[in-house]
């Protein structure tokens, strides 16, 4: 009896060391499964994890060759607008040397305006001068004619050094022996419009000093009455050619 009980106590062992070895192996076999799942999650994570890598590396490296080319673009467009802002600055400068040149231009054109107005009153008083003169020249001329026996001719000179308009001044009757022997005086005129005795026929020692009362008072007809009264003293003399 008690042989037949341990035979049933070893086989209930058995089975139960058999039920428990069954569900460890159904225990490991769901530990393995889910082991094995836990794996394919993670490769599945690690994979799609890599692929995410790579293509933010990829992004990245997009978007840093982006980064490059929007540097040079922008160091290009730098340089563009420096060649701009030089060239700006170049016209400005050249428009104020054009603008200090027109002023300068206007200035000298005032200038001019003011030197041509000058010499217009200058040229204007000169020949108003000259009409005075010629006044004076047309009154001797009637005086001394009529009534002296004076020659006034109009002379003009042919050599290049003597040349210009003169006045010769021919006096008559003035030497009682021979009332037609002719006594002569070359006149001219300097740049400046004043006098200028040239020379006499028969030779007059006072001639210069009649030349230079004739300068200070610019009296015309006194100087030829002068000029007659010398021409009578040389005659007088008997100097006369």
């Amino acid at each position: 009896m008690a042989s037949i009980e341990d035979h049933d106590m070893i086989d209930g062992f058995i089975k139960e060391l058999e039920d428990f070895h069954n569900q460890q192996q159904t225990v490991n076999g769901e530990i393995m499964d889910s082991v094995t799942e836990l794996c394919q999650s993670h490769r599945h994570f690690v994979k799609s994890a890599l692929d995410a890598g790579f293509a933010k590396c990829k992004d990245d490296d997009v978007m840093f060759v982006k980064i490059e080319s929007y540097k040079k673009e922008s160091q290009q467009k730098g340089g563009l607008l420096n060649e701009k802002y030089t060239a700006v600055a170049d016209v400005v400068s050249e428009i104020q040397h054009k603008d200090a040149y027109k002023d300068k231009l206007i200035q000298e054109i005032e200038k001019l305006k003011g030197d041509q107005a000058t010499r217009r009153e200058m040229i204007l008083s000169q020949t108003k001068a000259n009409k005075n003169k010629l006044k004076n020249l047309q009154k001797a001329r009637t005086v001394f004619e009529n009534h002296l026996g004076l020659e006034i001719r109009k002379i003009r000179e042919k050599t290049q050094m003597d040349a210009g308009e003169k006045l010769q001044f021919v006096y008559r009757n003035i030497n009682p022996a021979n009332l037609d022997s002719a006594y002569v005086v070359t006149m001219g005129l300097r740049k400046d419009g004043a006098y200028q005795l040239m020379s006499s026929d028969p030779q007059l020692e006072c001639l210069p000093d009649l030349e230079k009362h004739l300068q200070e008072t610019n009296n015309l007809p006194v100087f030829l009455a002068n000029l007659r009264k010398a021409f009578i003293s040389v005659a007088q003399e008997g100097k006369n050619f």
